[in-house]
């Protein structure tokens, strides 16, 4: 399929397709006239690889990491590398797991507040 397919089909712009194969993420076949040409496997390669920058892994790891996702094809190294990205995203759920429980109980306790007519101590007309 040519870049302009891809890309409605996959939910990204033809811009992000170039980036991604500058980032050596996605590649495409070329035509005598220069087109590009991607396999019907790049929509879900490019499904993941946004969920992969979605998760906050930079497009240099995406590229070490691809290969074993997409491909199957997988070292220990790899896998343990896989491994200590999930543990980072786990991390990261909890932290912000934690502050948005702090958030409610803040907007819980100045909504407590708010009823009973006190006021927040920066909530002041001036």
């Amino acid at each position: 399929m040519r870049i302009g397919e891809l890309a409605e089909r996959a939910g990204v712009t033809t811009r992000a397709l170039r980036y991604y194969e500058e980032q050596n993420l996605l590649t495409a076949e070329r035509s005598p006239s220069g087109q590009r040409h991607y396999a019907e496997t790049a929509v879900d390669r490019i499904r993941l690889i946004r969920q992969l920058y979605a998760a906050g892994l930079s497009s240099k790891a995406i590229a070490e990491l691809t290969s074993c996702v997409i491909d199957g094809k997988a070292t220990p190294k790899l896998l343990q590398r896989l491994a200590a990205e999930r543990d980072h995203l786990d991390r990261r759920i909890a932290d912000l797991t934690q502050a948005r429980d702090r958030l409610g109980a803040v907007i819980d306790g100045a909504s407590s507040n708010m009823n009973t007519g006190m006021p927040c101590p920066r909530d002041t007309d001036t």
